[in-house]
């Protein structure tokens, strides 16, 4: 057992549309760029992952739905093993994009390659299932939720996604959410991680309700709160001792870039932890989206990722230092 460990996680990993045509000519690892190394380094790995895994079903049409997301699962599937991807998330508003048969092939394609998920399930137990993975001899335990696409929920015995209002005023919220927690605390893990798919796009930073809710997650006893859905990352805050990632943007996609808000540039957040779950350093390497691949950002970038975060972290009074063009925030010392 290692004295610490390095746990990434990272905001939307979707690998369809252009992402994938692109891997029909190249290897699976590729679209990791020259963050592979990086990421197969880690203890730890958590995603969220933003499709389907499959070449099966037909596109969502029962409500107003613009974009779908799929990926083949042929390679899909050893390109996230081949960096040692821990834990995947499908609690987002693209894991049904091509229906039951394909969302039935995710679960499948993932079980098959060993890749635990939480956040959607066969059925509506399942979905809201925590997680528990094993990280050298680090015992975490993992629950994932939404308040993304209502008509993706799973309902009863059909499957989707784990679908809640995500509102500190909202008591069934808060008691179907806290059960959940609940539960995920019964085997008394090392590490409690909470991960959300919640708000609109294209926000820098989050509502007071998301600021109330997830501070209620930390006094309900989460150590890791890990956001994604607005495809621009948001500022990160220390809370009693907890991190808060607000939202961790986009990691690998193929999407239109906005020259302002700079979706195409994010974070990889590593989080070092003790062997019983304490939280020492938070390091956010810049990262940068190319060619349908992640990469590490060139110096001009790195700034302008460090500056922005910076920013967007200010209202939540977390210091950070500069290493190696990286953000460090020392979470214990906070």
């Amino acid at each position: 057992m290692t004295e610490t460990l390095r746990l990434g996680f990272t905001g939307d990993v979707m690998l369809g549309r252009l992402v994938n045509q692109r891997q029909e000519h190249r290897p699976s690892h590729a679209v990791w760029g020259s963050m592979r190394e990086r990421l197969g380094s880690l203890e730890g790995l958590f995603v969220n992952l933003e499709c389907c895994l499959s070449t099966r079903g037909r596109q969502w049409t029962l409500t107003h739905h613009p974009f779908h997301f799929r990926a083949d699962p042929d390679w899909a599937v050893p390109a996230l093993q081949d960096v040692g991807v821990t834990w995947a998330t499908l609690a987002n508003n693209h894991v049904l994009d091509y229906g039951d048969d394909a969302l039935e092939d995710t679960f499948s394609a993932l079980e098959g390659g060993g890749i635990p998920y939480t956040g959607a399930g066969r059925t509506e137990n399942r979905a809201w299932e925590p997680t528990h993975v094993t990280v050298d001899g680090l015992d975490v335990s993992l629950v994932a939720f939404t308040d993304n696409t209502p008509e993706f929920a799973a309902d009863g015995d059909s499957p989707g996604t784990a679908y809640v209002d995500i509102d500190p005023n909202d008591e069934g919220s808060l008691e179907r959410v806290g059960t959940v927690l609940e539960r995920a605390r019964e085997d008394d893990p090392d590490l409690l991680v909470a991960s959300m798919h919640w708000g609109p796009n294209m926000r820098e930073y989050p509502p007071e309700s998301f600021r109330a809710f997830a501070h209620w997650a930390v006094d309900s006893g989460v150590d890791i709160v890990h956001g994604h859905s607005a495809h621009v990352f948001q500022g990160v805050e220390v809370y009693d001792g907890s991190l808060i990632l607000y939202d961790t943007g986009d990691f690998v996609d193929d999407y239109a870039v906005d020259p302002v808000l700079r979706n195409d540039r994010s974070f990889l957040f590593e989080v070092e932890v003790s062997p019983t779950g304490r939280l020492f350093d938070l390091r956010m390497i810049p990262t940068e989206i190319a060619e349908c691949a992640v990469y590490r950002a060139f110096p001009a970038v790195a700034e302008w990722c460090r500056d922005t975060m910076r920013r967007r972290s200010a209202d939540f009074g977390t210091q950070f230092d500069v290493d190696d063009e990286c953000l460090v925030v020392h979470v214990d010392g906070q």
